[in-house]
């Protein structure tokens, strides 16, 4: 029998302003295409031509982290005996093989992209230097942050979470293929209710797949607010940027003070 999830009344939404620097989290079930993995350059073209999009609309200073799923997560080496900490260094890797995929594609639609990796490797991208990040958002150039936070153990959630509070970023934003946070999986329990706000501290306190605990615990720390939405829903990245309604909003709650 399904039973739907039980939870404490709703946050109101606050009213949502424009956002001059965002950073983007993006899984790399984006690059898959219609395959179960790698990447396809048609899924790229895609991503790209609706990221490219949203950056002429609004005029935004755009930041990427892009995860490494749909090349290599950091348990499943580990699941099948590998050494915990390798298997993570090589989902890093994945991350930038999909970081280096996204700016080709982007650069394909006339965003100037720059790629920049937590773990060196200069023949393909540049070290990741905070000021020489945000010195390239200035200059209206699209940001990718590749190789995670350059440490095993910690997630691409928190590598975002940590990029954009270097950065200065107004905003997280975590795109996913639902619209939204739920009280229960979708998926899985049709009548489960979406939020239009929710804190940070619910999100920790019933467990909602959001992002991991590292992250959200950073942003609450850092009062960074996180915009969680489907990024195929129409103009949704736009409307994201210029502070319209898309998706959940996760912020302070009464007691996050």
């Amino acid at each position: 029998m399904t039973v739907k999830a039980t939870t404490p009344p709703l946050m109101a939404a606050p009213a949502r302003t424009a956002y001059k620097r965002v950073l983007l989290k993006l899984g790399g079930e984006y690059l898959v295409g219609d395959g179960r993995y790698g990447i396809d350059p048609r899924a790229a073209e895609r991503l790209a031509t609706m990221l490219a999009n949203a950056i002429r609309d609004t005029a935004v200073e755009l930041a990427i982290v892009i995860g490494g799923g749909n090349l290599w997560r950091g348990d499943t080496g580990h699941k099948l005996g590998m050494e915990e900490a390798q298997s993570h260094y090589i989902g890093m890797l994945g991350t930038v093989m999909n970081a280096l995929a996204l700016q080709e594609a982007l650069e394909r639609q006339g965003i100037v992209t720059r790629v920049q990796t937590a773990i060196e490797m200069r023949q393909v991208a540049e070290p990741y230097i905070r000021r020489r990040a945000i010195d390239h958002l200035e200059d209206g150039k699209v940001v990718i942050f590749g190789a995670g936070t350059g440490n095993p153990f910690f997630t691409t959630d928190t590598a975002g979470a940590l990029r954009a509070m270097e950065i200065g970023a107004d905003v997280l934003f975590k795109a996913t293929y639902v619209d939204g946070v739920y009280d229960a999986d979708p998926r899985k329990v049709p009548e489960a209710r979406k939020y239009d706000a929710i804190s940070y501290l619910d999100v920790l306190n019933q467990r909602l797949q959001v992002m991991d605990s590292t992250a959200i615990s950073l942003c609450m720390e850092h009062r960074l607010p996180l915009v969680v939405f489907r990024l195929e829903e129409d103009d949704a990245l736009t409307r994201a940027i210029r502070g319209e309604a898309v998706g959940t909003l996760v912020g302070p709650g009464p007691d996050d003070a």
